[in-house]
């Protein structure tokens, strides 16, 4: 694809009543649609013998961030969060970053004061854990949810009352070929992020490239 033709396709942000985030395009031969909606299946680690089910999602930009505080809500008062990066990962390998022990409602103030971050770019992601009970809510890179818990039934429900309903089919943008979006403003903005969350190891953490 010419870079003409390459520009163009990036600059779409719309298909059909499913809009897209900046952090991530499909890729130039568009293998697969992105759409709103949610699947549920099984999570399993073998080494772990851990058997849990699952749901994933593939929420429109107007309720995403919205639809994600609420999803935080089943998680109780007190949870664990890590920020993930790949700000200047040469491979697919992310930082994890890790804080413990922290209210949820100061957690959930931090992201709104981080909303553009979490939201638009392609190289933040979140993982919120329950304190005393198997269940996480993670916030990918992508800008999908992955909801891991033994019942889905609270997850589902908040979903529900955001629009969002489930698919027996749901490809998700993540499983084709796709490009990330993240630039210099935001490398630093996650490392002020970091530093806000008392979080570990953020030198680490540098920023560079964008698609």
């Amino acid at each position: 694809m010419n870079p003409d033709r390459l520009a163009a396709h990036l600059s779409v942000k719309s298909y059909g009543d499913f809009t897209l985030t900046d952090a991530v395009r499909p890729g130039a031969g568009l293998p697969i649609r992105p759409r709103q909606g949610y699947r549920v299946e099984i999570y399993r680690d073998r080494k772990a013998k851990l058997r849990l089910p699952m749901l994933s999602a593939a929420v429109s930009a107007e309720r995403l961030f919205d639809t994600f505080l609420a999803l935080l809500e089943p998680l109780g008062d007190e949870v664990h969060v890590v920020l993930e990066s790949s700000h200047g990962a040469a491979t697919d390998e992310h930082t994890d970053l890790r804080r413990s022990h922290i209210d949820l409602p100061v957690l959930a103030s931090h992201f709104c004061d981080f909303e553009d971050l979490l939201t638009h770019d392609g190289c933040t992601g979140v993982a919120v854990l329950a304190d005393r009970v198997p269940m996480e809510v993670q916030f990918d890179e992508h800008k999908l949810f992955h909801v891991y818990a033994p019942d889905l039934k609270p997850f589902r429900r908040v979903l529900r009352a955001h629009g969002v309903r489930r698919r027996k089919l749901l490809p998700l943008i993540s499983e084709g070929e796709h490009l990330h979006h993240t630039t210099d403003d935001y490398g630093s903005a996650f490392r002020q992020f970091a530093m806000r969350l008392g979080v570990g190891d953020f030198d680490r953490v540098l920023s560079d490239g964008e698609w």
